[in-house]
């Protein structure tokens, strides 16, 4: 399908540049503009959305495409969207729709006027209507590289009629996939993007190009305001437009969860002196502190190994979320359990330094501050665990 596809457009196109001006499907008024919306207070609209907008007065035309939908009601969604098995599509409809819909959001609407020639506005909107066929809308949705503003990118660039963009595929911008998804996380959500940092691979840290970039719809936004054509003169789009102001309540400020585990860092080594002092064992402490990362840990496998999300992949997180803490959490309530244990405890130390270094470092993979509090809380409970094994053997 992927071979026939382009075959097929091609042999649309030069239907369509050879057939008579007044059987072409569009007047010669008609336009096309990008229209990029930027996030409401929802977290699943944190990075922004993109849509095209193909306007005829004369033949009464005024739709948006958009290739950002999906069923909410597909059978075992949460499953499809955890393994990257559940389809997006590409919908229309009317101007007036979209344009009340995200009012009714509060969010913010800029609209970029595409400088097309009207073949191309032609071509632009019988890519769109071939596309919107009930067996080509649908779509294997990938964040990084085949989202609702890539599709758009790749549609403008393949109505072009005898031209390029200047588009750079291979230059080096020195941002990352992380980096420009940091853009998205503000001050009152950084407990999100702990949560984003746990889920992304050490392949979100490379340097990526501009073509690359262009996944986040904002960042793409801004592109079209600089790209120009082949010849490196004509902007592909006029300047941005706001058409809805951005209306939406402010966010309630957050507790920095680096903050939180550099005070829980502080807690548990007073909590440890006082409990050398005292004789105190704090095994429960230990079974939970153990527990969490190892329950984690089935996370962080499940998207690396199971799922066919390609950001997911190598996913160093696993040095501290680690299986190995299922097996120290069970065995911190019992001293016996402990000393057939302490192979693995060494092992999972030896994990975590490589953890430090490599947050030290900020190679291969880029952590979220907060790991690095957590980090020592874990070492700093293994450490002591493994002196009062030690010390009881001497005895």
């Amino acid at each position: 399908m992927k071979r026939f596809f382009p075959i097929l457009i091609t042999f649309l196109l030069l239907g369509v540049s050879q057939a008579d001006a007044q059987t072409k499907p569009l007047s010669k008024s008609a336009w096309a503009s990008l229209v990029t919306c930027e996030p409401s207070n929802e977290l699943y609209t944190s990075f922004s959305h993109s849509a095209l907008h193909i306007c005829d007065t004369a033949y009464g035309i005024n739709l948006v495409y958009n290739y950002g939908t999906f069923d909410f009601n597909t059978p075992h969604f949460v499953w499809k969207f955890a393994t990257r098995t559940l389809d997006y599509c590409l919908s229309r409809e009317s101007y007036r729709s979209f344009i009340a819909d995200y009012t009714n959001q509060r969010r913010c609407v800029w609209e970029q006027r595409l400088n097309l020639s009207h073949q191309e506005v032609c071509n632009l909107f019988i890519l769109l209507e071939f596309n919107y066929q009930p067996e080509y809308r649908w779509y294997r949705y990938d964040f990084f590289r085949d989202n609702c503003a890539t599709r758009i990118r790749d549609m403008i660039c393949n109505c072009l009629d005898h031209d390029s963009l200047d588009y750079p595929k291979s230059n080096h911008t020195g941002t990352s996939y992380r980096e420009i998804v940091y853009t998205t996380t503000d001050q009152n959500r950084l407990w999100w993007r702990l949560a984003i940092d746990m889920a992304l691979g050490a392949r979100c840290d490379r340097d990526r190009s501009t073509w690359e970039c262009a996944f986040l719809p904002l960042v793409m936004k801004g592109q079209f305001d600089t790209i120009t054509r082949s010849n490196g003169i004509d902007l592909i789009a006029d300047p941005a437009v706001k058409i809805l102001e951005d209306r939406r309540e402010p966010l309630k400020s957050s507790v920095n969860p680096t903050l939180c585990f550099w005070a829980l860092f502080i807690v548990i080594m007073i909590l440890g002196m006082i409990a050398k002092r005292k004789g105190w064992k704090l095994k429960g402490l230990d079974c939970l502190l153990f527990a969490i990362p190892g329950l984690l840990s089935l996370l962080v496998i499940f998207l690396w190994f199971l799922s066919a999300h390609w950001c997911c992949k190598w996913n160093f997180n696993i040095l501290w979320t680690s299986p190995l803490w299922i097996f120290l959490s069970v065995a911190a309530v019992s001293d016996n359990m402990w000393r057939r244990m302490e192979a693995i405890a060494i092992l999972q130390i030896i994990m975590l330094v490589i953890l430090l270094i490599m947050i030290i470092m900020g190679w291969p993979q880029k952590f979220n501050a907060a790991i690095l509090p957590i980090t020592l809380i874990l070492i700093v409970r293994l450490v002591i665990n493994l002196r009062k094994t030690k010390n009881r053997n001497s005895i």
